[in-house]
């Protein structure tokens, strides 16, 4: 075994505990994927992150992102809590923005005062869900069906099915049923104010929404008991930004909050640039650092 830096950050706060925390080994040199997994299954956290050198010009790192029972190529509070805590340490980046390798490539993370904000990966996946998905995920969130007033699939790495209903108090008050959408990846988004249906677009209704309110999200995946909930998800508030603001269906700029029903108060903070590029940032602290025996 081997003292490696580490660092356990919450991310989407500047409050600690009020965000969604991260296990980050700063230096995963010479770590077998087994023994990375099995170090991320023992933390007990939604993700855990091994920082080692980068294999591609142009990146200052590389990272290698797990959640239990398996490894990720992108999640967005792991970008994140990463950046932070490699900057915290030391970190010196080549340029302006932070490069950070992942399984999706490189992703550029800038700076903006206290926050950390990355360009979300262009989507995998985008467009409608099948019916028989919508049907099956307003069964397992116990909503009626017509609830859903539009879906779409937002998957960057994680596979997220996402669905949009009428209101933020919605949103909190679904009841997942583990049994029913198990295996899925689900993200629930609602507005905190007044929403209007003005028309269609495609098979989803277009909405009209205020600028200036808060959206509420909610993500639910697969867990070791069923299915979890995260407290605050940058890959999912990276994809929703995406295809919310390609619809034309939220501002250009927006905060949306999360963790609400985990009695956490994360705010991710989203922004479309001119050329189409969409910052997803949010503040980071740091809670516990040290070394880590591995």
């Amino acid at each position: 075994m081997t003292s490696r830096p580490f660092q356990q950050v919450d991310v989407f706060t500047a409050t600690p505990c009020l965000g969604n925390p991260l296990a980050v080994v700063l230096d995963g040199n010479g770590l077998s994927t087994e023994q990375m997994q099995t170090f991320t299954d023992w933390t007990n956290l939604s993700e855990c992150t091994f920082v080692l050198p980068p294999t591609q010009a142009g990146a200052d790192y590389r990272v290698r992102i797990f959640c239990p029972g398996r490894e990720l190529p992108f999640a967005g509070h792991p970008t994140l809590g990463t950046a932070h805590a490699w900057l915290a340490a030391g970190g010196q980046p080549q340029g302006e923005d932070i490069v950070q390798e992942c399984g999706v490539g490189l992703v550029r993370i800038r700076r903006d005062g206290a926050r950390l904000a990355f360009a979300a990966p262009p989507l995998r996946r985008g467009g409608p869900l099948d019916e028989a998905d919508v049907a099956l995920i307003a069964r397992g969130l116990g909503i009626a069906r017509d609830d859903v007033l539009a879906h779409s699939w937002c998957d960057n790495g994680p596979g997220w099915r996402a669905v949009m209903l009428r209101s933020a108090e919605q949103v909190l008050a679904v009841k997942p049923d583990a049994a029913v959408l198990a295996g899925l990846d689900i993200g629930v988004v609602g507005p905190r104010g007044k929403v209007g249906v003005v028309g269609k677009m495609g098979s989803d209704p277009h909405l009209l929404f205020d600028p200036h309110l808060l959206f509420e999200v909610r993500a639910f995946f697969p867990g070791n008991n069923g299915i979890a909930e995260d407290p605050v998800t940058g890959s999912l508030n990276a994809a929703l930004a995406q295809w919310l603001i390609g619809a034309g269906m939220a501002p250009e700029r927006y905060v949306a909050s999360q963790g609400t029903a985990l009695r956490r108060a994360g705010r991710v903070h989203i922004q479309r640039d001119a050329d189409g590029t969409v910052w997803v940032g949010g503040e980071s602290v740091t809670c516990v650092q040290g070394t880590v025996q591995l």
